[in-house]
């Protein structure tokens, strides 16, 4: 996995619960990585998922409220450090159908080992995108974050109703995002 993806985690940890947070986990997780991550690293997904598990444990929220949260925030650091494929998208139905086809294609030019999520979709009408999701990861709810995210970017009030149709080996998810208004 990405270390991009750590180090916003870390940096999720940080801003929301402080640097003893981070240290306490570490600390716990006691990671192979030793927990000091780079952005352009790659790390085992079994240490954010350890960091997940101990992050619920400490605060009492679940693991899954966590996730979706991150990707939330994780959300904001790719518009930071890729404006381009948000301005150049233009609207948030754009930059969804542009994941599979555009995004992970130059995120794999730049990683050929990462294992990203297949996303396809279908248009419903013009207010309507259904997104299908598949992963061998179990980070659906990161997924649901990064839309309401992108969602909020483009000032898009939308609505999403979320179907899980599989979640072991593969998850599979089928996101139907309206427009709202």
């Amino acid at each position: 996995m990405k270390g991009i993806v750590f180090t916003e985690f870390m940096a999720l940890v940080e801003e929301t619960w402080g640097l003893k947070c981070v240290d306490d986990l570490i600390g716990i997780v006691n990671p192979e990585s030793g927990g000091a991550y780079t952005s352009v690293g790659t790390y085992k997904y079994a240490e954010l998922v350890s960091y997940i598990t101990a992050l619920s444990e400490r605060t009492g929220i679940d693991a899954s409220t966590l996730i979706l949260t991150f990707g939330k925030y994780l959300a904001k650091a790719f518009m930071k450090q890729y404006p381009g494929y948000f301005r150049d998208a233009g609207d948030l139905f754009s930059l969804l159908k542009s994941i599979d086809n555009h995004i992970h294609i130059e995120v794999q030019k730049l990683s050929p080992n990462a294992m990203l999520p297949s996303i396809t979709y279908e248009e419903q009408d013009e207010n309507t995108l259904i997104l299908h999701y598949q992963s061998q990861r179990q980070l659906a709810d990161l997924a649901h974050g990064l839309i309401l995210s992108c969602a909020e970017f483009y000032a898009t009030e939308i609505d999403i109703e979320r179907i899980s149709i599989s979640s072991i080996p593969i998850t599979k998810e089928r996101f139907t995002i309206r427009k709202i208004g």
